[in-house]
């Protein structure tokens, strides 16, 4: 079963979540504090965007090196320095005088975080026995999905009530809570000196990876495909891929061994998590903009109507981690995924003067279906899979995970500008001098069409219904990308009993 001793679980669990919270947190704590930081930093908003793209790329051509260098090295000793690195990364983060400094030791926080999750999931699945591991990954999914959730609103307190610095520098206590609980409870785990490492095979796929992370973080800004830089970063994805599986298929020691996806539980589960990753941030990626752009909330208040998301997700978990023994997995993953395409049909009746209470009954709803997906995906996922390529799966569901939020977030953001702009065409389009509610706001003197500032207000409410209907759009284009995911549940296989496995 393990290594480890087994009073030491609930220490070991409880280090192994706050390396996953710090990551987690990581991953959209810093958007909210930009703006300072830009000040701050005297850049313009396009130099500041490399503060994000720099950690997302390290994270992605790094979470795939993790197998390799828990099997040369020793998962505990790859786990530690990760811990340290990140930490120390964070402090620098937060000390950093200018952009060039911002965004160096933001890619060292990306090199260093890359490991943090995959690695305190293969823990945790060693930590417990097989009949447990649904309770196990609910606690740790708990730490997964609640990071990027409360990391806006706890982003946006402190850089409101401190300094965009504390964004880092509160990694620092549990940096240090982590390495602690590693160095103390973690054991270490066998060597195999013979692994050779396919610089090849990396490299095919570092360029895949970071190709297509900087196309995605930067095709919006650039006009996708009208850009030549996005072009090449397509183009330079598309073959990294290709060269990546044609060598990992033909040569003898590769950098990710075939047969791993030879376990159709775990390749179907990799599906998954990346249907759940565009779910997960896309939609905390819409609402922020459409409550503050379209409703007029304070970023503060933001994170409070978000947060029961948040706590959707945890009490479901609560109820996962206690049953999960008493449901077949994939139940529960059909119930989380209706829930949270139930959630986003709600959320395709919002308008701009839709209430907070509706947000909240919505993030409930979505929170509870997202903690139904997550714990038993995971052991499903893993439940068949072969011990021995536990910290190579687990980096790629990592992986799969981080692609779907980034290419999720592209979906919707593009789809949503494309939107509004289809919408303000076919909306200008109605307002002549037939238009009955242009007539009763004339009559009623709420507007002069005939200045120029009578005209630009035409236009902005134009504007902002074109946008509430595209944010609508965008929801219910989720809600369906959600729905194709349930057939596949048809191919997942049940977990063997405990009893017949003994």
């Amino acid at each position: 079963m393990t290594n480890n001793s087994v009073e030491h679980r609930g220490f070991i669990t409880l280090s192994v979540m706050l390396a996953t919270i710090m990551q987690a947190l990581d991953t959209t704590i810093a958007n909210v504090a930009l703006p300072h930081m830009q000040g701050a930093m005297g850049a313009t908003q396009d130099q500041m965007s490399w503060v994000l793209t720099s950690y997302i790329v390290a994270s992605a051509i790094f979470i795939p090196l993790t197998g390799f260098l828990t099997a040369k090295l020793g998962r505990k000793r790859v786990f530690i320095v990760a811990v340290v690195g990140f930490t120390l990364a964070s402090m620098l983060c937060g000390a950093a005088q200018n952009l060039p400094q911002i965004v160096l030791f933001r890619f060292l926080q990306g090199v260093f975080g890359a490991s943090l999750v995959p690695l305190s999931q293969s823990v945790l699945l060693d930590s417990y026995p097989k009949e447990k591991h649904g309770t196990a990954m609910a606690m740790w999914g708990v730490g997964v999905m609640i990071g990027p959730i409360l990391g806006p609103s706890l982003g946006g307190w402190l850089t409101e009530y401190y300094s965009w610095r504390w964004v880092f520098y509160i990694n620092l206590p549990l940096g240090l809570l982590t390495w602690f609980g590693l160095t103390a409870y973690v054991k270490e785990t066998p060597i195999d000196k013979e692994r050779k490492f396919d610089w090849l095979g990396f490299l095919f796929l570092s360029m895949a990876l970071a190709s297509l992370q900087m196309m995605l973080d930067r095709g919006e800004s650039l006009d996708w495909f009208m850009s030549p830089e996005v072009i090449i970063e397509a183009t330079l994805a598309i073959l990294g891929f290709y060269l990546f599986v044609a060598h990992i298929l033909t040569y003898a020691h590769p950098f990710i061994e075939p047969s791993l996806f030879n376990d159709r539980n775990f390749s179907l589960g990799l599906v998954f998590i990346f249907v759940v990753g565009i779910i997960l941030l896309a939609t905390m990626a819409l609402l922020p903009p459409f409550m503050q752009g379209l409703m007029g909330y304070p970023i503060i208040d933001i994170g409070f109507v978000l947060a029961p998301r948040g706590v959707g997700t945890m009490l479901a978990m609560v109820f996962v981690g206690k049953n999960a023994h008493r449901f077949d997995g994939r139940y529960l993953i059909a119930m989380g995924l209706l829930l949270t395409a139930l959630s986003l049909y709600m959320m395709t009746s919002f308008t701009a003067d839709i209430s907070g209470s509706a947000i909240v009954m919505t993030g409930l709803i979505q929170g509870f279906g997202l903690g139904f997906i997550f714990p038993p995906l995971t052991t499903l996922t893993f439940t068949t899979l072969e011990p021995r390529f536990r910290n190579d799966g687990t980096a790629l569901f990592s992986l799969m995970r981080n692609l779907g939020s980034s290419i999720g977030i592209s979906i919707v953001i593009t789809y949503l500008v494309e939107k509004t702009q289809t919408n303000h065409a076919i909306f200008a389009d109605q307002i002549n001098t037939f238009s009955q509610p242009l007539q009763l706001a004339i009559q009623n003197k709420l507007v002069d069409v005939t200045s120029a500032e009578g005209l630009a207000l035409v236009n902005a409410a134009v504007t902002k219904e074109a946008a509430t209907l595209a944010y609508l759009q965008d929801f219910r284009l989720m809600m369906w990308i959600t729905l194709a995911a349930l057939p596949l549940l048809l191919l997942l296989r049940r977990p063997t009993p405990i009893s017949k496995q003994n």
